[in-house]
């Protein structure tokens, strides 16, 4: 998963979004990679992805954004951990 640290405009599509992977992420759009990018107000976030026959574009729409990762890379990726519960 990589997360944009840019916001963007709400109204950028999966082409849009496909090319910014490319261009500012330096990732393959079609790698299967999830890239994740916020709205500019903080209120949304997309979800894109290529699943090998079409791009998955998925959107959030939030009250308000609390957490967002901060680097001065234009992406981070995330990692998921197992929690171990004893």
């Amino acid at each position: 998963m990589l997360v944009a640290i840019e916001s963007l405009g709400g109204r950028k599509g999966i082409d849009s979004l496909a090319r910014l992977c490319q261009e500012k992420l330096a990732e393959d759009p079609f790698s299967g990679c999830v890239s994740v990018f916020r709205s500019r107000r903080g209120t949304s976030i997309r979800l894109l992805t290529y699943d090998g026959q079409g791009y998955w574009l998925a959107q959030k729409r939030l009250s308000k954004f609390v957490w967002w990762p901060e680097s001065d890379t234009p992406a981070k990726p995330l990692e998921a951990y197992e929690a171990i519960w004893a």
